[in-house]
């Protein structure tokens, strides 16, 4: 199939935090050439009730790079970035990557130069959590600049009832394809899986067997992604998805200015 010769090549995969690359598309990584995956946090949020039990931030963040890696060494994947590391990605915290998205587009720009990347796979914009609409948004716009394809795959996100819905976009586009993942291919997603204990048994909510993707759709980001609460808003974090839609307006507004100012 055509699609999937287009992501099989040097794939930016583009994830707000370790672990989300093994659910939505653990399957096709495996079957990647040249992929390079991009962790855009440090998955260490600021409220203690995330790390406290590890005894630190600093202790969760490196926690989960170690387990990173591991994961990605079960997949065969040898290039991994993580931007919270690289000079200028300091502010690229979870949780807060919707009040830095000129940091990390700047830096993702240069990696997407520097790979010579020919396509992009993300999360899709669904209001699971801000990172994951972030990533969404950054790999949107690296798109538009690199004139690249750029393919999307759901996490979770919340009915209008406010039940919870998992590995299902909020609305059809028509071009949705279902990876269907090979025995050998979903031993090595449960190997992937397995190395992020610190997740407890929240990846047991997620089918292995399941991917799902498309063309990213084109998302009016002013907006939030639907009408009803988001997820994050329903577990009542600090930011809400009008601020998270308001921060992809105003980089809009700044690149437009900054483009017209040449």
């Amino acid at each position: 199939m055509a699609w999937i010769d287009e992501l099989l090549d040097r794939t930016l995969v583009l994830v707000a935090h370790p672990d989300d690359e093994c659910i939505a598309f653990g399957g096709l990584l495996q079957r990647m050439r040249e992929p390079v995956v991009v962790f855009a946090t440090n998955g260490s949020p600021a409220d203690p009730y995330f790390w406290q039990k590890h005894g630190s931030r600093e202790a969760y963040a490196a926690l989960r790079r170690h387990e990173a890696l591991a994961s990605m060494s079960a997949a065969g994947v040898k290039d991994v970035i993580f931007l919270a590391e690289l000079p200028g990605g300091e502010t690229l915290v979870d949780q807060e990557l919707f009040r830095n998205l000129v940091p990390a587009f700047d830096l993702l720009a240069d990696i997407a130069r520097r790979r010579m990347t020919t396509a992009l796979l993300t999360l899709a914009y669904e209001g699971g959590h801000p990172d994951h609409d972030s990533c969404s948004f950054l790999a949107a716009q690296l798109a538009k600049l690199g004139d690249l394809p750029c393919w999307e795959a759901p996490l979770y996100h919340r009915n209008h009832d406010g039940s919870g819905r998992f590995q299902a976009f909020i609305t059809r586009s028509g071009e949705e394809v279902d990876v269907q993942p090979t025995a050998e291919e979903i031993e090595r997603k449960h190997q992937m899986c397995r190395a992020y204990p610190s997740q407890g048994d929240f990846l047991g909510r997620f089918q292995l067997s399941l991917e799902i993707m498309r063309p990213q759709i084109a998302y009016d980001y002013s907006q939030p992604p639907h009408p009803g609460k988001t997820n994050y808003e329903i577990w009542q974090w600090s930011m809400t998805a009008q601020q998270v839609s308001a921060a992809f307006s105003d980089f809009l507004r700044a690149a437009a200015a900054q483009g017209a100012g040449r």
